[in-house]
C-alpha cells in the first residue's frame, strides 16, 4: 500500500484491507499450537497435551523475541516514514534486524546448554519427561526462525504488504497441520514429528516474507549499520510488546505449577484446553489491533491527529464486538470447546466446564486492554503501553493466582484473569482520558 494511503485514504477502507491479513496472519500463527494440539490430543494423548502446555513458555519467549524487535522497530520505521525520513527508516530496520538476530543465538545457545534444567524449571514431571524432551529439544534447535517469523510479519505488514504477510503465515500454518498429521500417525513420530512439523511449517513462513525484499515496493534497506542509540529505541518501544508475548507464557507457567499442586495433572490438562482457546481469542485480539497500528503510526507522524483518533476509535469499537463474542462462545459452549481438543474423561469434563466459563470473562476486558496497547506503542508512549502489559500480564495474574485459590479453591485459579484484565481496563480507560484529553 502507498504512503500516500495511509495518509489520505478513508480511515475505515484501509482499515479494513489491514484487518483480514492482519487477524489471518496472527491467527494462522497460534493455528501451529493448536495444530499440535489437536494431533497430539488425539495420537499421543493426555499426557502429550500436558506435556507440550508445560513448553509453551518457550513459545512465547521465542516469538516475545521477534516481536520485540519486529514491532517496536516497524512503529518507529512507519513513524520515521511518516514525516519523510527515509533515511532514518531505514535505520531503525537495520538496527532492528541485527538484533533479531542477537536474540535468536542467544535463544538456541542458552536454551540448547541448559536445556534440563529449563524443562525442570518449567514443571517437568518423571510421568510427563518422556514426552516433553522430544518435543522440547525439536522446538530449541528450530527457536531462531520463530523469532524471525513475528520479526518479518510485523516489518512486512508495516512496508505495506500486509497480504504478503498473512500469505506467508497461512502457507507456513497450513504446512504445519498436513505434516502434523503424517508425522504423528502415518509416521509415528509422535511428539517430536510434531515439533518438527511446526518448526518446517515456519519455516516456510520465513521464507514467503523474505520475498518482500525483492519486490519493488520494499523500503526495507539496509543502511547505517548497528546503532545502540536506536536499539535503545527498538527494544524500548518493544518492550510492552515482548512482555504481551511472555506474558501469556508467564502465566501458563505459574498456572500450570498452581494446578499441580491443587489439583494435580487434571489440572493442566484442562488448562490446556482454555489456553490453546484463549491463544486463538488473543491472536485475533492482536490482529485487530495490528491492523489499526500502521495508520496510526503513520499518521500520527505526519501530525494527522483528527485520522489518528479515528482509527483508534474504530479499532476499540471491533475489539470489544470481538471480546463479546468470545466470551459468549465460552459461556454457552463450554463441552463443544473440550472436545475439540481431546477426548475427555468425565474428570477432565466436570472440571472443564466451569473452569471455560470463569476463565472466559476476561476476554471482553483483554480486548480492550490489548487494543489500546497497541495504540500507546503506535503513538510513541512505549511507558504506558508497559504499564498496561505489565499489569494485566504479570504483576495483578501473579499476585491473584496465589491470593485467590487460598479463598476459593481452583476456581479462584480460573477466575485468576478475568479479574486481573478487569482491573487493567480501569486503569488503561484512565490512561485513554488522559491521553485524548
Amino acid at each position: 500500500m502507498r504512503q500516500t494511503d495511509m495518509l489520505k485514504a478513508p480511515i475505515r477502507s484501509v482499515f479494513f484491507s489491514y484487518l483480514a491479513p492482519s487477524v489471518s496472519a496472527t491467527l494462522v500463527t497460534s493455528i501451529y499450537i493448536l495444530a499440535d494440539t489437536m494431533m497430539i490430543g488425539r495420537g499421543v494423548g493426555a499426557s502429550g497435551i500436558a506435556a507440550l502446555n508445560l513448553l509453551l513458555p518457550l513459545y512465547s519467549a521465542y516469538y516475545g523475541f521477534g516481536m520485540m524487535c519486529g514491532v517496536g522497530g516497524s512503529v518507529l520505521f512507519g513513524f520515521s516514514r511518516g514525516k519523510g525520513d527515509e533515511e532514518a527508516a531505514k535505520g531503525y530496520f537495520t538496527t532492528a534486524l541485527l538484533l533479531a538476530v542477537l536474540l535468536a543465538a542467544a535463544s538456541i545457545g542458552l536454551c540448547a546448554a541448559f536445556f534440563d534444567p529449563l524443562l525442570i524449571l518449567l514443571g517437568d514431571t518423571p510421568s510427563l519427561n518422556p514426552y516433553s524432551v522430544p518435543y522440547g529439544r525439536v522446538l530449541v534447535a528450530g527457536s531462531p526462525v520463530f523469532v524471525f517469523s513475528s520479526f518479518l510479519q510485523a516489518f512486512v505488514r508495516n512496508d505495506g504488504a500486509p497480504k504478503l504477510a498473512m500469505a506467508g503465515v497461512i502457507s507456513g500454518g497450513v504446512t504445519n497441520v498436513i505434516l502434523d498429521y503424517v508425522f504423528i500417525f502415518p509416521l509415528g513420530q509422535g511428539m517430536a514429528g510434531a515439533a518438527l512439523a511446526t518448526v518446517m511449517g515456519t519455516c516456510l513462513t520465513v521464507l514467503i516474507l523474505c520475498t518482500h525484499f525483492f519486490s519493488k515496493e520494499n523500503h526495507l534497506k539496509l543502511a547505517g549499520g548497528f546503532s545502540l542509540k536506536r536499539a535503545f529505541a527498538v527494544a524500548s518501544n518493544g518492550l510492552a510488546s515482548f512482555i504481551l508475548e511472555m506474558s501469556g507464557g508467564f502465566v501458563t507457567f505459574i498456572f500450570n505449577r498452581q494446578l499441580l499442586a491443587y489439583v494435580g495433572e487434571t489440572g493442566v490438562v484442562v488448562y490446556s484446553i482454555i489456553s490453546n482457546a484463549a491463544l486463538v481469542v488473543k491472536s485475533i485480539s492482536n490482529g485487530i489491533a495490528q491492523a489499526a497500528q500502521p495508520l496510526i503510526s503513520t499518521n500520527y507522524g505526519a501530525g494527522e491527529h483528527g485520522r489518528v483518533g479515528e482509527a483508534r476509535s474504530l479499532g476499540i469499537r471491533i475489539s470489544l464486538f470481538a471480546g463479546v463474542l468470545f466470551t459468549a462462545i465460552g459461556l454457552l459452549f463450554p463441552v463443544p470447546l473440550s472436545y475439540l481438543f481431546l477426548d475427555p474423561s468425565d474428570e477432565v469434563l466436570s472440571m472443564a466446564v466451569p473452569a471455560i466459563r470463569l476463565y472466559f470473562i476476561a476476554f471482553i476486558p483483554a480486548a480492550w486492554n490489548i487494543m489500546c496497547g497497541t495504540y500507546f506503542q503506535a503513538v510513541v508512549k512505549p511507558q504506558l503501553a508497559l504499564a498496561n502489559t505489565l499489569l494485566r500480564g504479570i504483576i495483578l495474574n501473579s499476585l491473584f493466582v496465589f491470593l485467590l485459590p487460598v479463598f476459593f479453591g481452583v476456581e479462584g485459579i480460573w477466575v485468576t484473569v478475568a479479574v486481573s484484565e478487569a482491573l487493567t481496563a480501569a486503569v488503561v480507560f484512565w490512561f485513554m482520558k488522559k491521553e485524548t484529553n
